[in-house]
């Protein structure tokens, strides 16, 4: 791998000069024949590519009325441009938000509009070429869907559903993303983003109940596939061996175990992740989150919870009800979803945030916490940006800032915030969302994670902070890999339920 160096921080966070073409050709591997094909679509770059991918936008922008709106509303304000993290940190004017659009937008404007019909020079609009092509390929795969920009556009202009059109067309003439492919591709076959099968699970999930034997003396189950357990927990696969994700999955169980809930994993749909959503396509998005519906109705329980991660849970708060019947508003012609909205306690909110669980349980009473084995910490959080921008937690308005926050605060006494115009919807990406968090995109990673360095070196450095909490999978992997190229120690990255387990006051309730 070449050298890579993290950019310089900024002494006041401004536009940074431009460097046009300095991310030129830097877009990630595509799929091969094998990856594509197993998601059905083609295996290589089709002959007529060219009408394929007119008639495929064309399709999205009758599908999805946003699309074509977003298409002619852009008026070039400019409001969005020093607002994504990959346009900071690589200053390559084609990750500015305005202009990556505007490479679907030309094209758009040349075979969707009169005027770019007969007077394409006029108002910009393009051909769609091999070279165009490649442009969209490499460039919307520099994009991680965070919807920062769409928070400062006047208009509301949302680049991820743009990057998401963009993504789809790409696909479907044979130039899909390695990563992305690989890992759906995987769910389907296995039921996690690992391809971890399930006796390995379940060899797994044995040891840890093991470590926290012996580290707790108490017996810590970690079940699975258990039929007519109460809580079906999903929870993203690096949960179940990479560090620090494994200690919220720890958290989790702790949990579950002192306040006497029944729980289990499914061995058949043990992942929360969904890069269907990253794709931008329905029909993968849709048979990803089936499963996960199939094996609540095998296991006959009664709620759903969803662990530590992201997009997973804009996925399953925004969208698990029409994919699934999960929530409210499941397809009345759906029997199998109609079916599962029997079978859950509508009491609680379906699906339940982990955050939410554990809140609720420590405003019954029925958790107890020593705060003083978090000391050694100074604490400040991350708002994960699909969480923040995509979803939300609770009854109020807000809850996804305030919900995990309330978490921290009741087990830790050290508690304090970044940079305000950085956090809650403001938050910056970590920089390795959106399925770029691959290797052979670490350079744009690094850059990418600029403005979010920057403000959590600010409170290192003046309030002492040595520990950023978080709640989403992909931004506790970004971080641990890319906050060293800053100076940072690794180690500092956690989950939220790292904390609690760190805290919480067990009884043994077998």
């Amino acid at each position: 791998m070449a050298d890579i160096t993290a950019p310089a921080y900024r002494t006041i966070p401004i536009i940074p000069k431009l460097i046009p073409g300095a991310m030129e050709g830097k877009g990630p591997y595509t799929a091969n024949e094998k990856l594509q094909e197993a998601l059905g679509f083609p295996g290589q770059l089709v002959e007529d590519w060219h009408d394929k991918a007119i008639a495929k936008m064309g399709e999205l922008l009758e599908k999805y009325r946003s699309v074509r709106v977003f298409m002619d509303a852009c008026v070039h304000c400019g409001a969005c441009s020093d607002k994504c993290h990959y346009f900071i940190g690589t200053a390559d004017p084609k990750n500015m938000p305005v202009a990556r659009q505007d490479l679907m937008r030309s094209v758009y404007r040349r075979y969707f509009t009169l005027p770019g019909k007969l007077f394409p020079k006029l108002v910009g609009a393009r051909d769609l070429t091999r070279e165009v092509l490649d442009e969209w390929y490499n460039y919307f795969h520099q994009c991680s869907e965070c919807r920062r920009c769409s928070v400062f556009c006047p208009y509301g202009i949302d680049t991820a559903e743009i990057t998401m059109a963009a993504r789809e067309i790409l696909a479907e003439v044979g130039m899909g993303m390695k990563y992305s492919n690989e890992i759906i591709g995987k769910v389907h076959k296995i039921g996690n983003n690992l391809g971890l099968p399930g006796p390995a699970l379940t060899d797994t999930m044995e040891g840890l109940e093991e470590d926290v034997k012996e580290a707790t003396g108490i017996d810590v189950r970690f079940p699975i596939d258990v039929k007519g357990a109460e809580v079906l927990l999903i929870t993203p696969s690096a949960d179940f061996f990479a560090e620090p994700h494994i200690d919220s999955l720890i958290g989790y169980a702790k949990v579950f175990h002192a306040t006497g809930t029944s729980w289990t994993l499914s061995s058949m749909s043990s992942e929360a992740a969904n890069f269907g959503l990253f794709i931008g396509n329905y029909e993968q998005l849709r048979k990803v989150a089936l499963r996960i519906r199939q094996a609540a109705l095998e296991l006959g329980v009664k709620r759903i919870v969803v662990g530590e991660c992201g997009h997973a849970w804009r996925v399953a708060y925004s969208f698990w009800n029409t994919l699934s019947g999960v929530g409210e508003g499941a397809d009345e012609n759906d029997r199998f979803a109609q079916m599962l909205q029997k079978q859950l306690d509508h009491r609680y909110r379906q699906p339940t945030h982990i955050c939410e669980f554990t809140l609720d349980m420590i405003e019954r009473g029925a958790l107890s916490f020593d705060k003083s084995k978090n000391d050694k910490h100074v604490i400040t959080f991350h708002d994960s940006c699909n969480v923040a921008r995509g979803s939300r937690m609770g009854d109020r308005p807000g809850g996804q800032f305030e919900i995990p926050r309330s978490v921290i605060r009741a087990v830790a006494n050290n508690f304090v915030e970044m940079d305000p115009h950085t956090t809650r919807e403001q938050t910056f990406c970590c920089g390795g969302g959106g399925g770029l968090l691959t290797d052979d995109l670490m350079d744009l990673r690094v850059k990418g994670a600029l403005p979010r360095m920057e403000a959590l070196q600010q409170v290192v450095d003046d309030k002492g902070v040595n520990f950023l909490a978080l709640i989403c999978a992909i931004c506790k992997t970004q971080f641990t890999k890319v906050a060293p190229y800053y100076g940072f120690d690794r180690k500092m990255v956690g989950g939220v339920h790292q904390l609690v387990s760190n805290a919480i006051i067990l009884g043994d309730k077998r």
